[in-house]
């Protein structure tokens, strides 16, 4: 049975390096090949006028460089130790990398990738992979090389909130590291109190009431990994904000795909898209491959 390697997009660039080296030390940890894919647009036109077959062929041969770097690459982080392969695509980025034969158990990207604009915190091809792929995505963004802190877990009531557990407490003990549980949640308050600046401040019942629902959440995957560490953080902020805070002290940050509770849409909405472009640190979008 062939096993699903973890895929890993390149372009060359240092982002696109930083999540290659990431993407091997991961795959290392769960003893799973890594496949590094390079995609590259052909330019009908450039070609058309071209003379020759030499455009073809340099377009080629520049774009397998690209590959060949990007599994070096894979192989110097991981020491040797990964079973790596290269694949080299034609095609529109982001479409070729979220079609289900170019993904793998897990699909890696760098923040941003080449052609795009300095200012922009989060490349389209990042952006629109790590929106519509078939299943779940990591993008490596900040400290793409941070191998210390803990891993920060956003929990809400959705239906893939025991998917976001799982992940991030085999994150957090693949690394022996802590695992921190971000949930977050708005009060009942009065009407006449909305207006209010402190009316969002939850009554101790209310926090309580938030803890022991959490705590029931937390305890078949505390049983399952008793060694890792878990702190609760709940929060009356947005999520948003509290996971970006978050991810200045973490090496990991793990939310689900969409949810029906506070963080709803997120990796849609712009809770999701407002940590792919803050966030400090790697981002793993958990997502039920389908």
């Amino acid at each position: 049975m062939r096993v699903e390697p973890i895929v890993v997009g390149t372009d060359g660039t240092d982002e696109s390096k930083a999540a290659i080296r990431w993407a091997a030390r991961e795959a290392l940890r769960l003893g799973l090949p890594l496949r590094v894919t390079h995609v590259f647009e052909w330019d009908w036109n450039e070609a058309r006028y071209g003379k020759g077959n030499g455009y073809v062929e340099l377009t080629r041969k520049q774009a397998e460089g690209v590959t060949t770097a990007g599994v070096h690459e894979a192989r110097v982080a991981a020491g040797g130790k990964l079973a790596v392969e290269g694949e080299t695509l034609v095609g529109q980025p982001a479409a070729r990398l979220v079609k289900p034969d170019a993904t793998g158990l897990l699909t890696v990207l760098g923040s941003r990738g080449r052609g795009g604009f300095a200012s922009l915190l989060l490349g389209s091809v990042s952006q629109r992979v790590a929106t519509h792929a078939p299943g779940p995505v990591v993008v490596v963004r900040g400290r793409g090389d941070v191998t210390e802190g803990p891993v920060v877990a956003g929990v809400d009531d959705s239906p893939i909130a025991d998917a976001v557990l799982r992940t991030a407490f085999d994150a957090a003990a693949g690394r022996g590291v802590a695992l921190e549980v971000v949930r977050s949640y708005l009060p009942a308050v009065p009407l006449w109190l909305a207006k209010v600046p402190d009316a969002d401040a939850g009554a101790p019942e209310e926090d309580a009431e938030e803890r022991t629902h959490l705590e029931e959440q937390l305890a078949p995957w505390r049983e399952k990994y008793p060694s890792v560490p878990v702190s609760l953080v709940l929060t009356h902020h947005g999520i948003a904000a509290e996971l970006v805070e978050a991810s200045h002290r973490a090496q990991l940050v793990v939310v689900g795909s969409r949810g029906h509770g506070v963080i709803a849409g997120t990796m849609l909405g712009s809770t999701g898209l407002q940590l792919l472009h803050h966030a400090d640190c790697p981002v793993h979008i958990v997502r039920t491959k389908h």
